[in-house]
């Protein structure tokens, strides 16, 4: 993107333009063939059949699917992620999806549903050229990821953040799922071996995390893994003889085919891959490396710019930010440097609690302090409660956490899964941050809003980009003094060094994946600039060299959010209603930026 001295600049203009070109690559049908399609009430009708189709389809082919599968199709089976199945599936799906779009004239459709077409023709597109310039391929080849790949992520999920275990076919399927969890894992390790045959490399500190991971799994007693969790709450109509036959089969599973994946795929990535990985940490050092992390960075961001463009905005931040940090030092009467200040936050006990319990407390009453300030800026909230819950499984071996909605009944809370192995590396000064970030009003707010209002088309009730996603949790965090929050200087500070973190995000993924910064520099760079433990930074940073591009999302999203706020507030004036601003954000869903872009302009327009 083109950026102005402030570090926000021309992403209206140039966001808006790019998205004009791309909705016209589907072409639509002859005018006569879209007379059988007029009026906004049978377009819309057929693009929600159309979205609904793809949305089960995909259900269908997810390892971790939102809603119980099954049903009038099936029942649900698993469908490796790495297989030749589930790709040919997910091509020939984004073909059919891009032809049924063709049939539709978005000029008939109404509000609300325009703005759903346009999600679905920006993820149709996304789709169909990962398959069309090889990048899809080059995945496969390169599957390794301990923040969000399938080893970590499914273990949560069948422990409690996500699977349904009701009925006796929930558990029927549970066995078909480990059953097929066991079989991706010989699959990394067939795709990684493809990737060392034709030179598609990861780095040696990749490898060597999910390593680590698989090795930690197998630490475990097979009979107290996330595996073995859902024996614990089997609902008590089973007979005995059906306990006793699901305790039988889950244990043989586990024992005989779960856990020895974990070991072959261990045992392959430290003697085989982490000899041949790459020691430099970034895209660039792998083949056809530049190429691909452009096409991480628009993904994730979902606005063009180049990994240069990012990196300056992320240098302008960060010399923003860190002005204000030196005003709330020299405020609190702290005598040393910057540095000295991030070593003092880092290493004083009393900023860290010690058992999960206090920081439950301690979140739940910041919470409250939170909602009471919410009816000056929000017009709605959500009927499902928030929760901050433990981290289920392997937390030694990974980040903060992550929220995650219940489902779309009003009642199921929308929980943080929080890491209580890192209670040392929370500071208590960034606690409103986070809540405020997670949970009121962000993801939790964000999210659980729109899952509760079944008017929504399916792909603006469900759908998730990062870039408005993390975007908006980053904005609302920006709302703490609006909200009554910050009143502590240190709080304050915490919330600095939050963002922070998410400017140094740009500065230093661009500089490990185009750059050719090295780890140490990336460590070294993190350090200088924020408070978090070098623990903390080091897990940052390999988070970074695991999933390029993603963690470029924040600032792009917050950017964006702030710049149209401004734009709202000088075009209207008086008129003014911060409400209602909130409301167009939120009230449909995670939309590409350049589609929120399009929404709110409108909105300005029409409301002056």
């Amino acid at each position: 993107m083109s950026h102005g001295k402030d570090g926000q600049g021309n992403v209206s203009r140039r966001s808006a333009l790019q998205w004009a070109a791309a909705a016209s690559a589907l072409p639509l049908l002859p005018a006569t063939a879209r007379g059988a399609t007029a009026g906004a009430e049978a377009a819309g009708d057929r693009l929600r059949a159309l979205v609904d189709a793809s949305d089960a389809a995909a259900n269908r082919l997810d390892p971790t699917p939102r809603e119980p599968p099954g049903g009038a199709t099936g029942r649900w089976r698993f469908v490796d992620p790495l297989g030749d199945e589930y790709s040919a599936a997910r091509e020939r799906n984004a073909a059919r999806d891009a032809e049924g779009l063709r049939g539709i004239d978005p000029a008939t459709l109404g509000p609300v549903d325009r703005i759903a077409y346009d999600v679905f023709l920006y993820r149709t597109q996304r789709e169909t050229e990962r398959f069309r310039s090889g990048i899809a391929a080059i995945e496969r080849r390169t599957p390794l990821n301990p923040s969000f790949g399938l080893h970590v992520e499914l273990p949560d999920y069948v422990s409690g953040a996500g699977a349904r275990f009701a009925t006796l076919e929930d558990y029927e399927i549970g066995l078909d799922r480990l059953e097929g969890f066991a079989r991706y894992l010989d699959s990394l390790v067939a795709r990684c071996r493809e990737g060392l045959a034709d030179g598609y490399l990861q780095s040696q500190v990749v490898a060597r995390q999910v390593a680590a991971q698989a090795e930690a799994m197998l630490a475990l007693q097979p009979g107290s893994s996330p595996f073995a969790r859902a024996l614990s709450r089997m609902p008590e109509d089973f007979s005995a003889a059906d306990r006793a036959r699901f305790e039988r089969a889950y244990a043989q599973v586990i024992e005989r085919q779960v856990f020895p994946a974990y070991a072959r795929l261990g045992d392959f990535l430290r003697t085989t891959y982490v000899p041949r990985a790459t020691e430099d940490p970034g895209r660039w050092a792998m083949k056809d490396g530049l190429r691909v992390y452009a096409a991480d960075l628009e993904q994730h961001r979902t606005v063009p710019g180049s990994a240069a463009e990012v990196h300056a905005i992320g240098l302008t931040e960060v010399a923003r930010i860190r002005e204000e940090m030196e005003t709330v030092r020299s405020g609190v009467g702290f005598g040393g440097d910057l540095a000295a200040f991030f070593a003092y936050i880092r290493n004083d006990p009393k900023f860290y609690y010690t058992r999960p319990e206090d920081l439950l407390t301690k979140m739940a009453e910041i919470e409250s302090r939170i909602w009471q300030g919410m009816p000056r800026l929000f017009a709605r909230r959500p009927r499902a409660p928030f929760s901050v819950r433990a981290l289920p499984a392997l937390g030694d071996q990974r980040g903060t956490g992550y929220y995650k909605p219940g489902p779309p009944d009003g009642v199921s809370p929308g929980v943080l899964w929080f890491n209580m192995a890192m209670l040392s590396t929370r500071p208590i000064p960034t606690l409103e941050t986070l809540t405020l970030h997670e949970g009121i009003p962000g993801h939790h707010y964000q999210i659980t809003l729109v899952l509760e209002d079944a008017s929504l088309p399916a792909i603006l009730r469900f759908g998730g980009l990062t870039a408005y996603s993390e975007g908006w949790g980053l904005y609302a965090e920006s709302l703490g003094r609006e909200l009554g929050m910050f009143e502590d200087p240190l709080q304050w500070f915490g919330h600095l060094d939050m963002e922070m973190l998410r400017a140094v995000r740009l500065v230093v993924d661009t500089g490990l994946h185009a750059q050719q910064w090295s780890r140490q520099r990336a460590i070294d760079y993190m350090l200088a600039h924020t408070s978090m433990a070098p623990r903390d930074v080091q897990v940052e940073v390999d988070r970074y060299i695991a999933y390029p591009g993603q963690a470029c999302a924040y600032k792009t999203g917050e950017l964006l959010l702030q710049s149209l706020r401004r734009s709202a507030a000088t075009t209207l004036g008086a008129r003014f209603d911060i409400k209602a601003f909130h409301g167009q954000v939120l009230d449909t869903g995670a939309l590409p930026l350049a589609v929120l872009e399009a929404k709110l302009q409108r909105w300005i327009g029409s409301a002056t």
